[in-house]
Parts: structure tokens; C-alpha cells; sequence
């Protein structure tokens, strides 16, 4: 802390930098007399800075910013200010919005706008629709639905013409979040000639529409040669449980992108009945980790109970995310006998989170999505034989519980439940500790 009045101006500014990494709260007030130096280079670090900690003490300062003779200081002032939200900011943002010269200002400042949510700020954001910077208008295309704007599918439909890529992306985001019917015709006029970066986005928000002609849409979308675009078909499908969804997903089971099999796999988990269960019983032998994954989750949605004894093997899998499925699916699907070997893996996970860890897919070498496994293991363990118990009433379980929850403090039990789920974050109203149900008299 003491290098950020260093006279070596880049020492300063790494000094700066490496606070806010740090997020070293301490630091506030020595980084905000910091934005007070002549060097415009130590006042973008240390806003930088303010807005990683995100003390709401520092809007005021930060806000002096905003006003900054550097263009440079003045766009990272408010995106600094999207970080620490508050509608006190809102005034000075629009002013921003509406007169700064730099097309990057006007761009953190919608930014800040859209993530503050404020409806005040939606006449500034309708002039910035109009703004000659592409990325001006896509992040008033945002803002202006987080916002709330009750007109906002009215008011961004025309952008899915817009000459920029990045705008018509936006466009059509905020269309399929407000489940806007009006634009279907429009949305799948596009598809027919969107390039595969825009595809993704239009077969997300039709199923998120989900009319009968939106599935059409989608069904020609899971034939599509780019394999992401097959993948947002399938859970295009899925999210408008589509009646045709059980029989697109079951023909995209031996798809040769490992992606688009776990999606089809998934797809059919959330779609397809009890008939369909064996189909996905070859995947959970997949090369890739996560199309098995996806097939662990598929027969604990389908209950497919003659799958048990596959869906345990998967409990030694060597990838976690695989592990952390076969526990959500004998939750859901075992029996007592399955109690001993969880009531094992309970007693040795840790119940406070772990670090998120980077992992790369295999066979067609994309990268994987961050896992989380290890932070949920033990809340997944505690729900699975919690399940177990209430159907049985076994001892063992009973007592795997107490022993689990003697190890937490009150206010760990307190903290929301991170549980596995096949799509969407898995996290909850539920807290930990009403995972473990009635034990003696309960909690």
C-alpha cells in the first residue's frame, strides 16, 4: 500500500492494480486520494481499483471522475460505478450518456445505467439507441430491459436489423427474455440467414418464445452443420419441452461432437419418459466427461432405476463434475443400500467452498465451463442422503447427517444450499441446514 505514493509512477499504478486484485478493502481510502494525483495513468488504476473492492463508500469519489479531463479516467470512473450500483449515480451517468465526446464513456456509462436499473435513466437510454457507436446502442439495447422497461420488446424489435452483429445479438437477448410472441416472425426470417455467431442467440430466445413455430425453427436448428448451433438448438427445444424434443434429442445421441451429445442427452432428461431411459445408458461410458455427465443426469431425470448400478460406478468417475451427477441421481433414484457409500463420501468432504477449478474438454478440444463440483459435493451429499433417509428411515443415514451437521456452524447452516442440477445454477431459496430435515426433533 505504501508504493501507491511511490514517486515511480508505474510502481504506482501496479500498486493500485494489485489492491483492487486483492480487493483489499483497507485500501479505500489511500486509492481514493489517489484519484486526487496529477498522473491521469494512477487515476485510472486506483478507480479501477475502487470499483474491484466495491465499497459503496467510493461512489462519491468515484463519481468526481466522471467529470475527469482524461477520456480514459471518465470511462473507467463509470464502469467502476456499475460495480458498486446505487440510483444516486444515475443523474451524472445521463448526463454522460447524452454529452460526452468519447464513444467509450457513453459505453461504461450505459453500462452502469443498465446494471444500476433505475427506470429514471430509460429517456437517456432511448437517445442512445441512436448513438453512431455500435457498442453505444448494443448496451442501451441492455439497459434498457434491466431497466424494467415495460415497452423495451417495442422499442429494440427494429435492431434486429441493425447494420452491427454485436446489436443484433443484443436485440434478439432481450427479445427472447421478455418472451416477446411478436417477434417470432422476424426472429426466424433472420435465422434463415444469420451467420453461426448469431444463430446461438435467435435459438435461445425461441425457446425462451416457445410458440409451435419456434420449435420448427429449433428442429431445423439441431441439423445445422456448427455444432454450438446443434447444442442451442437442443436447449432450445428442451427450455419449450417441445413435443418433438424427445425424438430430436434421441436422434442427436451418437452426434460426433461431444458437445452436442451431452445437450442431446440433457435435452432428453428434461423431455423424453420412462421408454426413452435406456437410450442414454451407452453415454455414460462417453469418451467425453461431459456427455457423461449429461447421461448421469438424463436417467436420474428419466428414473431409470435399472441404471443404478452404472449410475454408482459413476460415483469413482475421475472427473468431479460426473461424480457430483451420480449423487444427484441416487438421491433421486437409490435405495439403502446405497447408504454406506455415501454416508463414506459425506464424512470426508469438506463443507466450505473451494475454489472454482479450469478444466479443458476432451475429443474435440474446446474449453469446458468452470467447475464448481468440489464447492457442491457436500451440499449434493447431504441432500442425497437426506432423500435416502426420509424413503428409509435408516439408521446409518440418520446418523451420517448428524455427524455432517455437527461439523458446520450456524452460520453455515444458514448460507444458501450450492446443489448440482443438469441446467441452471442450482442455487436456491433452500438453506444448508434445511437440507438435513427432522433429525431427533430437527433444528
Amino acid at each position: 500500500m505504501r508504493e501507491l505514493g511511490s514517486p515511480d509512477r508505474v510502481r504506482a499504478r501496479r500498486a493500485a492494480l494489485e489492491l483492487g486484485a486483492r480487493k483489499a478493502a483497507r485500501a479505500r481510502l489511500p486509492l481514493e486520494r489517489a484519484l486526487r494525483l496529477p498522473d491521469p495513468q494512477i487515476r485510472l488504476a486506483s478507480a479501477s481499483a475502487l470499483g474491484a473492492i466495491g465499497r459503496p463508500e467510493s461512489r462519491r469519489a468515484l463519481e468526481g471522475l466522471l467529470s475527469d479531463p482524461d477520456w480514459h479516467v471518465r470511462a473507467q470512473a463509470a464502469y467502476s460505478l456499475s460495480r458498486i450500483p446505487d440510483s444516486r449515480s444515475v443523474p451524472l451517468l445521463r448526463a454522460r450518456i447524452e454529452t460526452d465526446a468519447s464513444a467509450l464513456v457513453r459505453n461504461s456509462s450505459a453500462i452502469a445505467l443498465g446494471r444500476i436499473g433505475d427506470p429514471v435513466a430509460i429517456p437517456s437510454l432511448e437517445r442512445a439507441l441512436e448513438d453512431e457507436s455500435d457498442r453505444v446502442r448494443r448496451e442501451a439495447v441492455i439497459a434498457i430491459e434491466r431497466c424494467r422497461d415495460p415497452e423495451a420488446p417495442a422499442k429494440v424489435r427494429r435492431f434486429l436489423g441493425d447494420p452491427a452483429r454485436r446489436v443484433r445479438i443484443a436485440a434478439t437477448l432481450v427479445l427472447g427474455l421478455r418472451r416477446d410472441r411478436g417477434s417470432v416472425p422476424d426472429l426466424l426470417r433472420f435465422l434463415e440467414t444469420a451467420d453461426l455467431w448469431e444463430k446461438p442467440a435467435l435459438l435461445v430466445a425461441l425457446g425462451r418464445i416457445g410458440t409451435p413455430e419456434c420449435a420448427e425453427g429449433l428442429a431445423r436448428g439441431a441439423d445445422d452443420p456448427v455444432r454450438w448451433v446443434r447444442v442451442c438448438a437442443l436447449h432450445g427445444l428442451s427450455e419449450m419441452r417441445a413435443p418433438r424434443a424427445p425424438a430430436v434429442a434421441l436422434a442427436k445421441l451418437e452426434d460426433p461432437a461431444w458437445a452436442v451429445r451431452g445437450a442431446a442427452a440433457l435435452a432428453l432428461g428434461r423431455t423424453g419418459g420412462p421408454t426413452d431411459a435406456l437410450a442414454v445408458a451407452p453415454l455414460m461410458g462417453d469418451r467425453s466427461a461431459w456427455v457423461r455427465r449429461a447421461a448421469v443426469y438424463a436417467a436420474g431425470q428419466l428414473g431409470a432405476r435399472a441404471l443404478v448400478p452404472e449410475i454408482r460406478a459413476a460415483l469413482a468417475d475421475p472427473d468431479p463434475e460426473v461424480q457430483l451427477a451420480a449423487i444427484w441421481a441416487i438421491g433421486r433414484l437409490g435405495d439403502e443400500d446405497d447408504v454406506p457409500a455415501l454416508a463414506r463420501l459425506l464424512g470426508a468432504a469438506h463443507p466450505r467452498a473451494t475454489a472454482p477449478r479450469r478444466t479443458m474438454a476432451e475429443g474435440d478440444g474446446a474449453v469446458r465451463l468452470v467447475s464448481d463440483a468440489e464447492a457442491r459435493r457436500f451440499d449434493a451429499l447431504v441432500e442425497a442422503v437426506a432423500g435416502l433417509a426420509a424413503r428409509s428411515n435408516d439408521p446409518g443415514a440418520r446418523a451420517a447427517l448428524r455427524a455432517a451437521r455437527a461439523r458446520l456452524s450456524p452460520s453455515e447452516l444458514k448460507r444458501p444450499a450450492r446443489l448440482p442440477a443438469p441446467l441452471g445454477s442450482g442455487v436456491g431459496a433452500r438453506t444448508l441446514g434445511s437440507l438435513f430435515g427432522d433429525l431427533d426433533g430437527g433444528e
